[in-house]
């Protein structure tokens, strides 16, 4: 594939099922150029090029960003959306599973925009888009750890902006709420223990949380929304993409005493 200087090069981590797919294809219907990652591409049909990546290991990193710019030469957006799902108490949750999240939610995003920054640099712009969740905004009973790393990476992307100014790189946050994808298959769960005294609510959380998802929205609505972040010349801080719901309890928590806010939070999920 040789280096095209109008269409700009896209780079999806993610991007074999789910939201990440569903922005990859979209934006081939725009005429992006698109890469999308996965840890095992294999040989499965795509109607775009697959690379290996595995954002908790930074050689396979290094060598996808290597080779997205052999064959294109250049990258001018990343959209960092691969993660994964964790529920159960914390205190039931094993350290090594609180680990792997972080790594794959916040710190494997972080050493994606490490590795292309230089090459962004050297172009004299980009544009960098974190897919963080609407959970980040908030410590959700049961999806703790995930909220955690999801809104760790939302603040990082606020003081990275500021550090990218100077060289004409932009970042953003787009934070989905709940979508009709496949991370409910995919999330670690942490076991319901009989006997544990979070036996009886996990177990009905667990449910809800499951049933959400099931009734999320389309991921081509994720798709449309990158899309015209793409396209915006001053790209915001924050983006949120849901039910108007999911979108206005974050403003709530933001206007609401703690306690309040809280209180609501148990209700919604019948603890």
């Amino acid at each position: 594939m040789k280096e095209n200087k109008t269409s700009k090069v896209v780079l999806i981590t993610g991007a074999s099922s789910g939201i990440g797919k569903a922005i990859a294809e979209y934006l081939l219907t725009k005429d992006f150029i698109v890469f999308g990652t996965s840890r095992n591409p294999g040989n499965k049909p795509s109607a775009f090029p697959m690379v290996a990546l595995d954002v908790t290991k930074t050689e396979t990193i290094k060598a996808a960003v290597a080779e997205v710019i052999s064959k294109a030469g250049k990258i001018d957006v990343l959209v960092n959306n691969a993660g994964v799902g964790i529920t159960g108490p914390i205190e039931e949750t094993p350290d090594e599973e609180i680990k792997y999240a972080f790594n794959t939610n916040y710190f494997g995003p972080i050493n994606v925009i490490k590795a292309v920054l230089p090459e962004m640099r050297k172009n004299r712009g980009g544009l960098i888009i974190n897919v963080t969740s609407i959970a980040g905004y908030m410590g959700l009973p049961y999806r703790g750890i995930y909220s955690a790393s999801k809104g760790a990476l939302e603040i990082t992307t606020e003081a990275f902006r500021m550090e990218l100014k100077a060289f004409n790189i932009k970042m953003t946050n787009v934070a989905p709420g709940d979508f009709a994808t496949n991370i409910a298959a995919g999330r670690y769960h942490a076991p319901l223990l009989e006997g544990s005294p979070y036996e009886s609510q996990y177990g009905k959380t667990l449910e809800l949380m499951n049933q959400h998802v099931d009734e999320g929205q389309d991921p081509g609505v994720m798709a449309d929304a990158v899309y015209k972040i793409i396209q915006a010349k001053n790209p915001k801080v924050h983006y949120r993409v849901g039910e108007p719901l999911q979108k206005f309890s974050v403003a709530l928590k933001r206007i609401l005493p703690d306690k309040l806010y809280e209180r609501l939070l148990l209700k919604h999920y019948k603890l």
